[in-house]
């Protein structure tokens, strides 16, 4: 096989191959062989169809598949011949002959010598306690409540039905009439002065708030301007909460009703939580380090290019789903995304290297742990389980997830570190 590299930037190259010819006959040939013992084409037994009509029927495509596989298993094998680390994947082309091809990819840059030892990594802890599982059991108990109509004022926590109707200079919304709805005093989902106007009203009675919204206020006619909002109450409700008895553990999948086995639960979903919140702070924290240490080395241009793209995709279909309104993105919009996406493709190459040079490997263990750790999270786990393992795409994102765990972990255990305890709260809240 002739290959031959050629470098067109600092970390971009241009690899030029061509596929053994021999090779691919052979592998279409075989492949046609056994697609004939089986085939089924009218006017022909089985395993007696004669091989140009097996040629013209599958040929095309038995030719394309050999074509493919051949193709990444040659520039795989001429990638490790050549000693070269691959940033991100190759764009490879046809070349001038029948079966030459030209990839042109992006190599990991040289980071020299990786001492972790040199990092300062903060390692925080914390613990479920009974008080953290009071809270929530609390927490449920509010996302089970009721409201009983009152006759009194609204407070805090109430539930208040209203009609509103806003003026701001010389335009009316809604033109005519007024709007309905309902709020939760004090749950945020209303703008707060507004939220707030309303306690001590009763039903019946009505108020004019003089708001000032700020110009990226999520209602695009209101954002920036200052507005006479009317506020009507229509009625006032107050939370009853449930009582923590047999029927509401039952509610949920605590067949016995037990409080202790209930505790217990939760307990675990906690405790599961806590565990990802931690790694996600000891993630960041050996991250920050790794940018810190290694902010000098240049990074991929392409690499970053496409790790900006994909985290405007990613804003976007956020903002998407909290119901905003996207417009057209322009076309450079990626380039406000450069240096986070530079830190990311920074720190990912890092764990990279970390992970090639001492010779780090999946734990199969720990993907079941993590795997069976997810799927406790669903009513029927052993369905998610078998998901995942059918499913090659997410299997793949589970491992890579696992993996760079692994690494982040061999990085803290190694670097110099300190321990600062936290809450459970202070933990979990990123």
């Amino acid at each position: 096989m002739q290959v031959s590299v050629e470098s067109i930037g600092s970390l971009e190259r241009r690899m030029s191959f061509s596929l053994p010819a021999e090779q691919l006959d052979t592998h279409v040939g075989g492949r046609l062989r056994e697609i004939a013992r089986t085939a089924r084409i009218k006017g022909f037994r089985p395993g007696k169809v004669p091989a140009k009509v097996i040629e013209q029927r599958y040929g095309p495509q038995v030719r394309a598949e050999a074509l493919d596989g051949l193709l990444r298993e040659t520039f795989s094998t001429a990638v490790r011949e050549q000693s070269l680390q691959l940033a991100g994947n190759p764009r490879i082309e046809p070349g001038e002959g029948e079966l030459s091809f030209v990839a042109t990819f992006e190599v990991v840059p040289d980071f020299g010598d990786i001492d972790v030892s040199r990092l300062n990594v903060v390692r925080h802890t914390a613990e479920v306690t009974d008080a953290d599982i009071d809270q929530m059991i609390e927490n449920l108990r509010l996302q089970r409540r009721t409201f009983n109509p009152v006759d009194r004022a609204a407070k805090e926590g109430d539930r208040v039905g209203l009609e509103t109707w806003s003026q701001a200079g010389d335009e009316r919304m809604p033109a005519e009439g007024s709007e309905k709805g309902a709020t939760l005093v004090g749950s945020g989902v209303m703008y707060g002065e507004i939220e707030q106007a309303l306690v001590g009203l009763s039903k019946g009675e009505e108020k004019t708030v003089k708001v000032d919204f700020p110009v990226d206020w999520r209602v695009p006619q209101l954002a920036g301007r200052q507005v006479d909002v009317h506020l009507k109450v229509t009625d006032v409700a107050e939370p009853v909460l449930p009582e923590v008895d047999k029927e509401f553990i039952r509610s949920f999948g605590v067949k016995g009703g037990d409080v202790e086995q209930f505790r217990a639960d939760i307990r675990t979903n906690l405790e599961r939580e806590l565990k990802g919140a931690l790694m996600t702070r000891l993630r960041r924290e050996v991250g920050e380090q790794l940018i810190a240490a290694y902010a000098h080395v240049e990074m991929p241009p392409r690499l970053v290019e496409n790790e900006a793209r994909a985290m405007v995709q990613q804003t976007v279909e956020q903002a998407r789903r909290s119901g905003q309104q996207v417009g057209q993105i322009p076309d450079n919009a990626h380039e406000g995304f450069l240096d986070p996406a530079r830190k990311r493709v920074l720190v990912g190459l890092l764990v990279g290297e970390v992970a090639r040079r001492n010779s780090l490997k999946l734990e199969a263990k720990r993907v079941n742990e993590t795997l069976r750790l997810i799927a406790s999270t669903y009513e029927e786990p052993e369905q998610v389980i078998e998901l995942y393992r059918n499913d090659p795409q997410l299997m793949n994102g589970l491992q890579a997830r696992v993996m760079e765990e692994q690494v982040i972990d061999w990085i803290a255990e190694r670097a110099q570190h300190t321990e600062q305890a936290l809450s459970f709260q202070e933990a979990i809240r990123q």
